[in-house]
């Protein structure tokens, strides 16, 4: 999933030390409780001989997962699960999309309503606790026994919007289709239900054509990134800045750290 994911290259990966980079296979089941305990094991491991680690990325469950601590959800059920596969294959991404509305109108307005997997583990946890998902994944901020510091860019929705268009084409020109093709026959594996293959997977099945898949993945993306923004926004701990405010950030960073 190099393409598709944006994986730092084999050059950036020896600039600047990464972890969790080719740690799963497609296949894993895997979610934002795992990541939890596996990331505090891991920063344990780098604050033995370093005082700062980044935590990057676009998933907000993830950072929350831990930067606040998630609370213990309950294991997948699989009478559940079978329900809401069998609701799928019959009714389409749009049943499942409806049915969390009903259940979860917080976690819906956040979530990426394009991933399969997300939006079928907050419908389970729904139905197994009888809560809303949204509040269960943040009831309580875990102690930690470090600070944390949120620096969050954002830039204006027009160029947003055209960055993430020439991105989609970018990845198209290196290669997106060809890794599409590659992970085809792995497509029902939760880890591929994700905006940017679950379109080329329709594309090679011969519902729509390679146009319509790459305006698809456009599209998609541009609405996961306004539910990353909406996600983002509510998180009054983040300082924002534009993303070409270098010096801005490395002298509030700068200040905020000698504090």
């Amino acid at each position: 999933m190099n393409i598709g994911t944006a994986k730092p290259t084999e050059e950036q990966l020896k600039k600047v030390k990464h972890h969790f980079i080719n740690s799963l296979s497609v296949k894993d089941d895997y979610d934002a409780g795992k990541f939890e305990t596996d990331a505090l094991k891991k920063l344990d491991e780098v604050f033995s001989s370093n005082d700062v680690a980044i935590l990057a990325g676009g998933s907000g469950l993830y950072i929350d997962a831990v930067c606040s601590g998630f609370d213990r959800l309950p294991e997948r059920d699989s009478t559940i699960r079978a329900e809401l596969s069998a609701l799928f294959e019959s009714k389409g991404i749009e049943a499942l999309q409806e049915k969390l509305k009903q259940l979860d109108i917080d976690y819906y307005n956040a979530v990426d309503l394009n991933n399969t997997h997300r939006v079928m583990r907050a419908i389970e946890v729904c139905m197994l606790t009888g809560k809303k998902f949204s509040e269960l994944r943040s009831r309580k901020k875990a102690k930690r026994n470090f600070s944390v510091l949120k620096i969050g860019l954002k830039a204006d929705r027009k160029t947003l919007y055209e960055r993430i268009n020439e991105r989609v084409a970018q990845m198209m020109r290196d290669g997106l289709l060809d890794e599409a093709k590659q992970l085809f026959p792995f497509r029902h594996h939760h880890a591929l239900q994700t905006v940017g293959y679950k379109e080329l997977f329709a594309h090679l099945e011969g519902k729509i054509s390679l146009e319509e898949a790459v305006e698809l993945i456009q599209r998609n993306s541009r609405r996961y990134a306004k539910r990353q923004l909406t996600w983002f926004n509510k998180d009054k701990e983040i300082k924002w800045f534009h993303p070409e405010n270098r010096e801005e950030i490395f002298s509030y960073l700068s200040l905020t750290t000698s504090v």
